[in-house]
Parts: C-alpha cells; sequence; structure tokens
C-alpha cells in the first residue's frame, strides 16, 4: 500500500502537471470507486467544471481543493471567476495510481475514474484491486466527518503536534508492540509496514518490544528516525516492490535503499547478521536481531 511518501509523491507531481486543469467530463468506470456521494450523478455534476485549484495531503489521503466556475460572474477582464465547490479526496488504498495523459489512449481493464480538461488532457485513475476510493464532498461539509478515516488520524510526523511529549502520553501504558503502534493511524498518520521498519531499525529498537518499555531516550531518537526515512522516501520519490508508480509511470528508488523490508536472509548492512522476518498482527516484520534491542 502507499504509504506517506509515495501519496506526497504522487500530490506533488499531481500539483505540478494539473495546472489550469478544469473538469468538463468525468467518466466513471467502476462504480464502487466512488465512496461519495451515494448518487454518482452527484460526483459527475460535483465534479464538473471544477478547476482543480490545489491539492493537499494529508496521512495516506490526497485531498484537491475544488473551484466552481461562476459563469454569471465574469470580471471586466472578461476572465471566469471561481467560487468554492468543496474537496475531492482519493485513497490509492493498495494499487491505485494517476497517470495523465495529453495524447488520447484506449484505458485499460483497470481504468475506474477518467477526468478530462477542455483540452481533452485526461487524468485517469487506475487500481488493478480495485480497493481504492474516492469522495466529492460539496462546500460547507466537512470532510473529516463523512470519511471516517480521515477524521480518525493522528499528527503528521513532520508536525509539531508529533513531539516526545505526545509519544510519551501514548505509549506510557501501551502493552502493544511498538511496530503496532506506528501502524496505527490514529496515533500517528501515514506511516505504513515499510517505513515502521526502516525507521525502528534506523533507531536500533525491536519491533517485537512493548511499547511502554520504550525510554524517552529511544522515544527521541525513534521519532527523529521516522522524519529522517520518510524525508528520505520522499527525495527517492517513495518506494515500489509492486504496483506504486509516479505520476510520469516511474517507480519508486527507495526500495534500492532499504536496510531491512524485503531484505530478508540478507547481511545487516552493519552488522553483518541475517536479516529476519516474523509476522505481527499480521503483518511482515524486518528486523536485524542483533542491531535492534
Amino acid at each position: 500500500m502507499p504509504e506517506l511518501p509515495e501519496v506526497e509523491t504522487v500530490r506533488r507531481g499531481l500539483e505540478q502537471k494539473l495546472k489550469n486543469f478544469i473538469i468538463k467530463k468525468v467518466e466513471i468506470c467502476r462504480d464502487s470507486t466512488v465512496a461519495y456521494p451515494i448518487d454518482k450523478k452527484d460526483f459527475i455534476e460535483g465534479l464538473h467544471n471544477s478547476l482543480v485549484y490545489k491539492w493537499n495531503r494529508r496521512g495516506k489521503y490526497l485531498i484537491a481543493e475544488l473551484r466552481k466556475t461562476d459563469k454569471n460572474n465574469i470580471n471586466i477582464e472578461n476572465k471566469i471567476s471561481f467560487v468554492n465547490n468543496g474537496v475531492l479526496v482519493v485513497h490509492l488504498r493498495m494499487t491505485g495510481y494517476f497517470t495523465f495523459n495529453n495524447i488520447h489512449t484506449n484505458p485499460c481493464k483497470h481504468t475506474r475514474i477518467r477526468l478530462f480538461d477542455n483540452n481533452n488532457n485526461e487524468l485517469r485513475y487506475i487500481d488493478v484491486r480495485s480497493f481504492g476510493q474516492m469522495w466529492w464532498v460539496r462546500d460547507g461539509l466537512l470532510p473529516n466527518k463523512i470519511i471516517k478515516g480521515l477524521g480518525s488520524l493522528g499528527p503528521e510526523p513532520f508536525s509539531k503536534n508529533f513531539n516526545i511529549s505526545y509519544l510519551t502520553k501514548i505509549i506510557s501504558n501501551k502493552t502493544r508492540t511498538i511496530k503496532s503502534i506506528l501502524l496505527d493511524q490514529t496515533i500517528v498518520a501515514g506511516i505504513g509496514n515499510i517505513y515502521a521498519d526502516e525507521s525502528l531499525y534506523s533507531a536500533g529498537i525491536s519491533p517485537f518490544r512493548e511499547a511502554r518499555t520504550i525510554k524517552k531516550y529511544e522515544l527521541n531518537k525513534l521519532r527523529i528516525a521516522i522524519i529522517e526515512v520518510l524525508k528520505k522516501s520522499i527525495g527517492a520519490g517513495g518506494t515500489t516492490f509492486s504496483d506504486f508508480r509516479d505520476l510520469e509511470g516511474e517507480n519508486g528508488n527507495f526500495g534500492l535503499q532499504t536496510n531491512v523490508y524485503r531484505r530478508t536472509g540478507k547481511q545487516c548492512r552493519k552488522c553483518k547478521n541475517l536479516i529476519e522476518r516474523k509476522k505481527i498482527s499480521g503483518r511482515s516484520t524486518h528486523w536485524c536481531r542483533k542491531c535492534q534491542k
């Protein structure tokens, strides 16, 4: 599943490509991709004539701010003005990704949503496993109230709220493993299996430790490791081990730099001990027994 660095890579690509992109046509190829509104006609009509104004990210969610063309309010320079038109929210889930096409091509069988502008440029959403979802939330409604997962997210790893005081309070009485804590989106937004494993390795902390046993100095190392690992991955365009690709169709390169994730049986880059794998709460966990205590 795309995690914070992959979603941030997509956000930056969308922001760069979709300048002055006004949606003139919406084609829904798979109804289940649209989670809200319930009536797909409302989704189509809501997006029609919308300028994709700005792309944001919250955890693993992409959020496009929309502006509606206001044909009844043309200024003295004969330019169309815009009014707020809510947001388009996207969750890529496991295999979702976008492509931007300025030359007509036939959609593949995994194409779920197609958005076109006046020049027939197309933003195409493709999702092999079809778990990804989209929501159009009109102006005046709160996305956090409509999208349960969005409303329950913990702080962003790069935010000032993700600090030692917060982390200490969160783990003080938790008997869950520190790995499962990092995967909990209500505690910290955007971290998944890859970056939990990599951050814990960088901090020298065993993923099997009970969260409450983590000392304050270790917690500080972990916080710093999380931020550094995520920034490094964003700089590498994210990680590709299966389906992830950016808007240009390119794979992320961070996978070439991982220390433990998907390196089972290979030598640790620090101590030469063999990397091991074991499941925690149903998730494959990769670690070095010697470097992580």
